[in-house]
């Protein structure tokens, strides 16, 4: 099978006249959030009948190119622990796919408990993967011809893998399983919207809603102030500094840049480039008036609130019949069934099989196998 690096359209003729005819697309993505300041889409791998691609989104734009093959519900697209990518490409690209076959889920749904792919790979084609590549900046251009092997690596196997796994599931009786959690994920991407507010940074940093209103205000600067470095040099924020270095750079109360370098893990360059910044930043808060001082936000209520005694009772008591029926299936019980949905189901009390398919995170799938027996467990506490 053929490796080619689609790099511009007009070197795309072959991939374009390949998906016209493809039956099924294997398909992964690569992102650099890890070393970037945003997770923005940096590679497409897909692998056809014929060939596999490697194409570049950061020099054209494959949207037009990909899209008919990924949208039509006749192509099976083969991803592995697609959940991100799907996301990925719905909001880079405006791509929805359909028709999808995750092989994390298929695997999942048959009891395996090594979900990885190479790990996949490994243990039914005997097949050893690299991981040399893992943490590499996607980003970067050029990029080696090591790297692109390694990138194509993620979807050479998936239709041999699927092909396997598909044999497995029909035996078990479990593909309609497999489907039904496929569309699901596929939905859930269609409805995923980009936040309309920006977090208030201090919430990611533990202990910072016990501070005091002037020193949460130095904090929030300073992560601000690391905020904006980041974005402008389109690095992640941990590259730009850690968390604990700018803190312990707060708390020596710096008037200096080089107090800031005293600091363990400041750097020396972004101390001297940037500290005065910084520096004129916390003496800025110093100078508010108390009324100016913005506290720690209250966190959004979400959900029905902590649940009652009896909810509780219920929930342990559906837990139970779950935990049987995981067992009997040898499926990981949070693969059945998660916890938070037993006590959505506790807190629900349905009634009929309609109305236990109405709670978040219910499957047919799920209900077929456990919801007679829920629902007489539900009753009998009435």
């Amino acid at each position: 099978m053929t490796l080619i690096h689609v790099q511009s359209l007009q070197n795309s003729e072959v991939l374009r006249a390949d998906l016209n005819s493809a039956r099924h697309v294997g398909l992964d993505c690569e992102a650099a959030g890890f070393h970037r300041y945003s997770d923005r889409l940096c590679l497409l791998q897909l692998t056809t009948e014929r060939n596999t691609y490697v194409i570049d989104p950061l020099g054209f734009d494959p949207s037009d190119l990909i899209r008919n093959a990924l949208e039509n519900p006749e192509v099976s697209v083969i991803m592995h622990s697609a959940d991100f990518d799907l996301r990925l490409l719905r909001r880079d690209l405006g791509i929805h796919v359909t028709a999808l076959f995750d092989t994390q889920i298929a695997a999942q749904l048959l009891g395996e408990e090594a979900l990885g792919l190479a790990s996949l790979l490994e243990s039914r084609f005997e097949l050893k993967l690299s991981k040399k590549y893992q943490r590499a900046d996607w980003a970067e251009r050029p990029l080696s011809d090591a790297m692109l092997n390694y990138a194509a690596n993620d979807t050479r196997h998936l239709a041999r893998l699927t092909d396997v796994l598909k044999v497995d599931l029909a035996a078990a009786g479990r593909i309609e399983w497999v489907e039904e959690e496929c569309l699901a994920l596929e939905s859930a991407a269609r409805a995923v919207t980009e936040p309309e507010l920006r977090e208030d940074p201090v919430v990611r940093i533990k202990g910072a809603r016990h501070l005091p209103l002037r020193q949460l205000a130095e904090l929030r600067e300073a992560l601000e102030w690391r905020d904006e470095i980041a974005r402008n040099r389109d690095r992640a924020l941990f590259r730009v500094i850690g968390d604990t270095p700018l803190i312990e750079a707060l708390a020596v109360r710096p008037n200096s840049t080089s107090d800031l370098t005293n600091v363990k893990g400041f750097p020396t360059r972004l101390a001297a480039e940037e500290g005065r910044d910084l520096l004129n930043r916390i003496k800025a808060v110093a100078h508010l008036d108390e009324s100016e001082l913005q506290p720690y936000p209250k966190p959004e209520r979400r959900g029905p609130g902590r649940p009652s005694p009896e909810v509780i009772a219920l929930a342990d008591k559906l837990k139970t019949a779950r935990n049987q029926k995981a067992e009997e299936l040898g499926l990981p019980r949070g693969t059945l069934l998660a916890n938070t949905v037993v006590l959505e189901i506790a807190r629900v009390a349905p009634r009929t099989l309609e109305e236990l398919l109405n709670v978040q995170g219910m499957r047919r799938w799920k209900a077929n196998i456990l919801g007679e027996k829920l629902i007489t467990m539900i009753q009998r506490t009435r």
